[in-house]
């Protein structure tokens, strides 16, 4: 096992983990960033962006991220990927009685002053029969990924919030069909998403909808849909589906060591700072009002700045 002594740790490469490394270069800390996957999370696989700063043209997430992260290779942050953090210790320095904190993972345990959590949130699921089945075989989370398979064909977003409107658009550039289903009468994407989303032929609403059960016999075939309003059930044969109805935090590893709201969003003060003194949040792992790439960024640059505070006792 790899054992590693740092200032900070920073746990997750995607926007809020990557807008924190780069305040931390800047702050002269000696860290390290902690990514499980490819740096960018989920923002790599959302088709486009029309709403942050300095990119006047819409851009793909993906460009976004290769932007972030050669400003990162400008102040020569390094990431370490594929390492994994399962789970995090508390002890007491005896020198200052301040907190010392060992994270550690399947090939790597780190010791550190103070640590960021970045680790964002992954799709919400259903939950319901046929789901865990077709994932994979019909069922997916997102659209610039597996949309290309479903040319010609008829597909279902479930949600009605930004990002089921925007991989709706995306779809119908190959699907011949694309129908949203939402359980009320209104959506809750911003206006300016709903107006393409009304105007564009390709697509139908399904609206006071949800989705029962899934069916196929080798692959996913058909969807059982209710009416929340009426009661009344229908099946409707489908190609695909894309799930769109929230997300939720990847903060299982430091369940029951961190005050968390009932969704498992990790609490923070406006300094990102958790209930545990040195360790701070950022980014859609945190219960925030917002979570959006802008936001993200900027809570890494406040949680990296206070963590420097914190391990520089200013404050």
């Amino acid at each position: 096992m790899k054992k590693i002594k740092k200032e900070l740790i920073i746990i997750g490469a995607g926007p809020a983990g990557l807008g924190a490394a780069i305040y931390a270069a800047r702050s002269a800390l000696d860290f390290i960033v902690l990514e499980k996957f490819v740096p960018g999370g989920q923002i790599t696989v959302t088709e486009y962006i029309e709403n942050y700063p300095g990119f006047k043209d819409e851009i793909s997430g993906f460009d976004l991220i290769q932007e972030i992260l050669l400003h990162c290779a400008k102040f020569n942050v390094k990431i370490e990927q594929s390492a994994a953090i399962d789970s995090c210790e508390i002890i007491k320095n005896k020198k200052n009685a301040k907190n010392i904190f060992i994270c550690r993972g399947q090939d790597i345990e780190i010791n550190a002053g103070s640590v960021i959590i970045a680790t964002g949130a992954s799709p919400q699921k259903l939950d319901i029969k046929g789901e865990d089945r077709f994932t994979g075989n019909g069922i997916s989370y997102c659209a610039t990924c597996d949309g290309a398979l479903y040319r010609d064909r008829e597909v279902m977003v479930i949600g009605g919030g930004n990002t089921a409107l925007q991989e709706a658009m995306f779809l119908v550039k190959f699907a011949r069909r694309v129908y949203i289903v939402h359980r009320r009468d209104q959506l809750r994407a911003v206006k300016l998403l709903q107006d393409k989303a009304f105007a564009e032929p390709k697509i139908e609403f399904i609206m006071d909808s949800v989705a029962e059960e899934f069916s196929g016999d080798q692959k996913l075939e058909a969807v059982l849909l209710k009416n929340v309003k009426t009661g009344k059930k229908s099946t409707k044969k489908i190609d695909g589906v894309f799930e769109y109805i929230g997300v939720k935090p990847n903060s299982d590893f430091v369940k029951g060591l961190l005050d968390m709201d009932e969704s498992g969003f990790i609490k923070t003060d406006v300094k990102m700072q958790t209930s545990i003194e040195g360790i701070f949040a950022a980014g859609d792992v945190r219960n925030t009002q917002l979570r959006q790439v802008i936001t993200a960024v900027s809570d890494g640059a406040v949680a990296a700045t206070f963590a420097d505070k914190y391990l520089n006792d200013f404050i």
